[in-house]
């Protein structure tokens, strides 16, 4: 490890309170490990907000046409 990466680390280990580079490995492994969970569970997640974009998506297609339409019978 260089110079500056172990600079950077005991910064890093000020700015989130861990108290040594050991702690702060112990953290990023359980952020690691919890992550991995998670994204299984996130998987869903995303599966359901790209179901709702489409939605919205659909709804924002129709508003359009139905601005469009009072528009034109605006211009009658």
């Amino acid at each position: 490890m260089s110079e500056e990466e172990f600079t950077t680390l005991r910064r890093i280990c000020v700015a989130t309170g861990a108290r040594s580079l050991s702690d702060l490995a112990r953290e990023a492994m359980r952020g690691l490990m919890s992550g991995a969970k998670q994204e299984s569970a996130g998987e869903s997640s995303r599966i359901e907000y790209s179901a709702q974009m489409r939605d919205l998506e659909q709804k924002v297609e129709k508003l359009s046409a139905e601005i469009a339409l009072v528009k034109a019978d605006r211009n009658l």
